[in-house]
């Protein structure tokens, strides 16, 4: 990641990528985010826990991996909201999903598919791992055994998932 300070700036680092033909993505600074953002953990249709993560003077990544530092965080509706669509969007079930608080508003600045926990749990106090399994659990389809415990035929299996009432 590097950042553009100026339009110069990032103009010449859009152009040396560009020179060396390599894939790269232009992301907007905000600035009043002030090295800050939100991680929104997503399981299924909610958001389980939220940190902030600050980074470390003279850096601009919040990342704990970066040396951040995490405190839990309250986030507002339009955070929430805009955490969970992100992630149905996505089509994620698990998500970790990062906000930027600007000005105008929360702006997303990342979509994890698969996201760290360590330091939600940290911050939070929530046992993240725990619902990730609970909520594995809750989804996945059921094992559909013969009663001689052979696979069953592909028809069976799709009988056991029929809506009632419906024919194939």
């Amino acid at each position: 990641m590097v950042l553009g300070e100026t339009a110069n700036a990032a103009e010449s680092v859009i152009g040396a990528f560009r020179g060396l033909k390599a894939n790269f993505l232009v992301q907007e600074f905000v600035k009043e985010a002030a090295g800050s953002d939100l991680r929104c953990l997503v399981i299924g249709a909610k958001v389980v826990a939220a940190m902030k993560r600050q980074a470390r003077d003279g850096e601009f990544r919040a990342n704990v991996h970066q040396g951040g530092n995490v405190v839990a965080a309250k986030i507002s509706r339009a955070e929430r909201a805009i955490a969970l669509k992100a992630a149905k969007v996505i089509g994620l079930g698990v998500a970790g999903v990062d906000i930027l608080r600007s000005d105008s508003g929360p702006k997303i600045l990342e979509i994890n598919s698969s996201p760290g926990i360590q330091g939600i749990e940290r911050a939070t106090g929530a046992d993240i791992a725990t619902n990730i399994i609970e909520y594995i659990e809750k989804n996945v389809g059921p094992k559909i055994r013969s009663k001689r415990g052979r696979k069953p035929s592909s028809r069976k299996i799709e009988e056991a998932f029929a809506e009632p009432g419906v024919t194939t």
